[in-house]
């Protein structure tokens, strides 16, 4: 137990050095991301490395929840969910920019899977694009709520209950983003009058990142659930003395 604390406290930092521990995550990873695309055009390049550890950012947050249940010694990283949760938000509204000014060029249209035709009205010409991008609008949404939400004033004046119910939202909030991101790695250029492209690198990190989650959160209610069963016994029998 002695060492499960000690193991557990240093993790235990103050919120202005999660903050900069996880800003430099966040760049460093970027930057890595970025490195890995040279051979793409420059929007593409920043639009898709952003987007990627904005995603690696929302994930370690859903990684620490289930591992501080299987192993407590890493209860110490509860904070950093915060932080982490915040900062992936903030790379997904640079992300979305990127997308407006680079990619649809502010044609808000386009974001939804319509392009202008000669005869001078919208038609839909990429289904799959307008849907995941609706998904990716509502993950956004969705996210700036709940980072916006992740401080010690709001949790006071939600109260302890509203604050933790709107906050256990994050789960939507992931499935969301791994829908959105799973369309453009797996998806979005297939289309039969595109030419296919390479496999992206990052397709298999990201199906073993996602199975790696939903195999932690597996094992951590299985855990909680054998626990609370092998405790109901005591507490009747408790409760007969």
């Amino acid at each position: 137990m002695d060492n499960s604390r000690t193991l557990s406290s240093r993790f235990a930092v103050g919120w202005k050095t999660r903050h900069l521990v996880v800003l430099i995550i966040a760049i460093l990873g970027t930057y890595l991301f970025l490195e890995s695309r040279n051979q793409w055009s420059p929007m593409h390049r920043w639009n898709r490395g952003i987007g990627d550890m904005s995603l690696v950012l929302v994930a370690l947050a859903m990684i620490i929840g289930p591992l501080s249940r299987l192993i407590p010694a890493t209860r110490g990283l509860i904070p950093w969910r915060r932080e982490l949760g915040i900062h992936g938000v903030l790379l997904a509204i640079v992300h979305t920019s990127i997308i407006l000014v680079g990619w649809v060029e502010w044609d808000l249209a386009r974001i939804f899977g319509y392009a202008l035709h000669p005869t001078g009205i919208y038609v839909m010409v990429q289904h799959g694009f307008g849907l995941a991008n609706v998904v990716g609008i509502v993950a956004l949404v969705y996210g700036a709520v709940l980072a916006l939400s992740s401080s010690d004033w709001c949790q006071r004046v939600l109260g302890g209950p509203v604050w933790k119910f709107l906050q256990q939202g994050s789960y939507i909030l992931w499935i969301l983003i791994v829908i959105h991101t799973a369309y453009f790695l797996f998806l979005h250029f297939q289309d039969y009058h595109r030419r296919t492209p390479e496999p992206n690198w990052a397709q298999l990190p990201f199906l073993l990142l996602v199975a790696f989650i939903v195999l932690l959160q597996f094992a951590a209610f299985l855990k909680t659930w054998r626990s609370r069963r092998n405790r109901a016994p005591t507490d009747r029998a408790a409760m007969t003395v």
